[in-house]
């Protein structure tokens, strides 16, 4: 599938999507989604006990991935669909005091 077919797809049946032409350039204000998921992952204790080798950390983060609830990533996803939109309202400009 395309592209384009993939993004018809996507306005028809997401009711919030959001088109790629309104998102703005990598701004690190808009990656909530990673602090927030990154935020849980070290409540869940990724690095209570010392890591030894890569294989343990990459099971340790699947562990706790794994133990996530959706409403962990729906929160996240929620922030930055704001972000998002502030950004775009905003032209693209300081935006965060309208949050």
């Amino acid at each position: 599938m395309n592209v384009r077919v993939k993004l018809e797809v996507l306005r028809r049946e997401t009711p919030d999507f959001i088109s790629p032409d309104l998102w703005p350039p990598n701004s690190p204000d808009l990656n909530p989604v990673d602090y927030e998921i990154w935020a849980a992952t070290h409540q869940r204790g990724v690095y209570k006990r010392k890591i030894h080798t890569i294989d343990e950390l990459k099971q340790r983060l699947i562990e706790v991935w794994c133990g996530l609830e959706q409403s962990t990533a729906d929160m996240a996803v929620d922030q930055w669909r704001n972000r998002l939109r502030a950004c775009v309202y905003a032209k693209g400009g300081h935006f965060e005091h309208s949050l």
